[in-house]
């Protein structure tokens, strides 16, 4: 947790430095001001996680620095005054502390400080659950359907190892080296099938996981996919999917 000191007097804020570090070590007091003009300048490019605050400051009250800058974080108000307690809880007050300032007083300022973070912690959980819900799952086809003399047959996409256009026509290339007509174009393929299973390497391929035994480098920094099917072509990737298409062989 990142600490601002607003404070003219040096022994105070060295003594509250002090205490800081004794009662929350966690807390890291990243610097000082002593006035007001010091006070905008840094907060106007850097935010601290807090503020000990003193109010009547050498230049005027420190409630000036909330018109000059905005200040993102809670306050704790450290003053040897207690007429200001109203206009501190609407300057991002949390806590007021009236001097001389003791450790059980900051100790307590800490307390509060790590109730208010649990109490506006986000809900992880609930967050997930509510992300799951809003979140559309797509569903991936899990069949397919090909074309066997006059019937049309449902096959597990699991079993086909590559859709290869051949002649205008999409042809599925089963692992038992079975080859059959569907009739959809390689867009609407790529779009319906599991992404995690099916990589369209080129405009005329999509290539089954499974089916990759090896990749070889191949002609201007193309790269070829063996497989055990005997094809009527070399599955080509095209220079431009070299990158993604060894990212994901590698991914599960």
């Amino acid at each position: 947790m990142r600490v601002l000191i607003i404070e003219d007097e040096p022994q105070t804020a060295a003594l509250l430095k002090e205490i800081i570090g004794e009662v929350y070590p966690q807390a890291e007091v990243t610097g000082i001001a002593e006035s007001i003009e010091q006070s905008a300048k840094i907060l106007s490019s850097t935010q601290p996680d807090l503020i000990f605050m003193d109010i009547q400051l050498a230049d005027g009250l420190s409630f000036e620095i909330f018109k000059r800058v905005e200040v993102k974080c809670p306050v704790i108000f450290c003053t040897a005054y207690d007429q200001y307690t109203l206009q501190a809880f609407k300057s991002n007050g949390i806590e007021y502390i009236l001097k001389p300032v003791k450790e059980e007083d900051i100790r307590t300022a800490f307390a509060k400080v790590e109730k208010l973070k649990q109490a506006f912690a986000p809900n992880v959980e609930l967050l997930n659950s509510i992300r799951d819900l809003f979140t559309e799952k797509k569903a991936f086809k899990s069949t397919i359907l090909i074309r066997y003399r006059e019937s049309y047959i449902p096959v597990p996409v699991e079993k086909i190892a590559v859709f290869l256009l051949e002649d205008e026509v999409v042809q599925a290339w089963r692992f038992d080296q079975q080859k059959h007509a569907v009739f959809k174009t390689m867009d609407e393929l790529e779009n319906s099938l599991d992404p995690a299973l099916f990589f369209r390497i080129n405009r005329q391929t999509l290539v089954n996981r499974q089916a990759v035994q090896e990749v070889q480098p191949y002609f201007n920094r193309k790269m070829v996919v063996k497989t055990a099917l005997k094809l009527p072509e070399q599955l080509i990737v095209s220079r431009l999917k070299v990158s993604e298409f060894l990212k994901w062989l590698e991914e599960e």
